[in-house]
């Protein structure tokens, strides 16, 4: 009987920008499966390419055409490659238009294997905005052009972004936007509706019953009861009050500059914060090679590494793994707590 690692369906990972370091990790840490006991796999990406890269970074890595269907099977003494044809040139920094539009194409294809369930979960290589713009992405990043190919041409999920490393799990509430435009997006429907987004992800993805989960502020000890903004008495409050009407455990507004003390955090499985910084800060000073973004909210689940393409490390070898490594490792008990 062939061991239940190679019968279940792979995890997807999609190639991300061949110009960056996506392709080193993926041949990196296949190299190394064995010692770090990685699930099984399938990338999606060029064939060529990626053969390319290995002689490069001197990686003895065998390779093979694969489908979802045999991609576990194999996995154990070549790697799967879902190939997307076309001539990508191995130029470590250097974006082409071609690299570009196989990254969108290995993103489609990977999340389709995804909602048919041919694949357990999806991982992300990193990709750069800039040049797929210059392909025609319009989406603002990497989520939203997910939440567009989850959604089928229907309404599309509201993707929350989530960064975690081990019991310390942030939400920013407001990612990538101007810090003047902050105050004026934090709103209460805004609040309660991501809230209830993370108390669902918690509770399928990591199997946590009861999420506890803490609400930042967003002035200075949090607003101070309308003293320092009236932000956190008049938007954040009614949104943490309505959301333990409806059972979910959460407590704020909470001072952000004491809640990141270990004795604080650990009380809780997730800070919602109110912007970027806020959330980003923290995890990144504790856990800076080895925090995930998990996306919640989708139909399907998706880990990335928290960090950018590095194009000044990409194929040299000395990328550092370990973001991806956890990527990998938490998609795969995700998907085990859903299964």
């Amino acid at each position: 009987m062939a061991p239940r690692s190679a019968t279940r369906s792979p995890l997807a990972i999609s190639m991300g920008e061949p110009a960056g370091i996506g392709p080193d990790l993926i041949l990196t840490l296949y190299a190394r499966r064995r010692e770090l006991r990685i699930p099984p796999f399938i990338v999606y990406g060029n064939l060529t390419f990626l053969r390319q890269r290995a002689l490069r970074l001197s990686l003895p890595v065998e390779m093979v055409l694969a489908t979802p269907s045999d991609a576990s099977s194999r996995f154990a003494k070549a790697l799967p490659v879902a190939d997307i044809e076309a001539e990508i040139p191995d130029t470590p920094g250097q974006t082409s238009p071609v690299g570009g539009e196989v990254v969108l194409e290995a993103i489609a294809r990977a999340t389709g294997d995804c909602l048919t369930r041919a694949c357990r979960a999806l991982v992300t290589g990193p990709i750069n905005k800039a040049a797929l713009k210059k392909v025609g992405f319009h989406h603002p990043g990497h989520t939203e052009y997910l939440a567009d190919l989850c959604a089928g041409g229907g309404d599309a999920p509201t993707p929350v972004m989530m960064l975690a490393h081990d019991n310390l799990r942030v939400v920013p509430l407001t990612i990538h936007v101007p810090i003047s435009e902050v105050p004026e997006l934090i709103t209460t429907q805004l609040v309660v509706r991501k809230g209830r987004i993370v108390a669902e992800g918690l509770r399928k993805c990591f199997g946590i019953a009861k999420p506890r989960i803490a609400v930042t502020g967003l002035n200075p000890h949090a607003g101070e009861e309308g003293t320092m903004g009236l932000e956190d008495r008049d938007e954040i409050a009614p949104a943490v009050a309505l959301l333990r009407r409806e059972g979910i455990e959460v407590s704020g507004p909470l001072p952000a500059d004491t809640l990141f003390y270990a004795e604080s955090w650990q009380n809780y499985d997730v800070v919602l914060a109110m912007y970027h910084d806020q959330a980003l800060i923290p995890i990144k000073t504790l856990a800076f090679d080895e925090a995930v973004n998990v996306t919640l909210g989708l139909p399907i689940l998706r880990t990335s590494p928290d960090h950018g393409t590095a194009f000044d490390l990409a194929g040299s070898g000395k990328a550092n793994p370990n973001s991806m490594l956890a990527a990998i490792n938490l998609a795969d008990q995700m998907a085990a707590s859903v299964s």
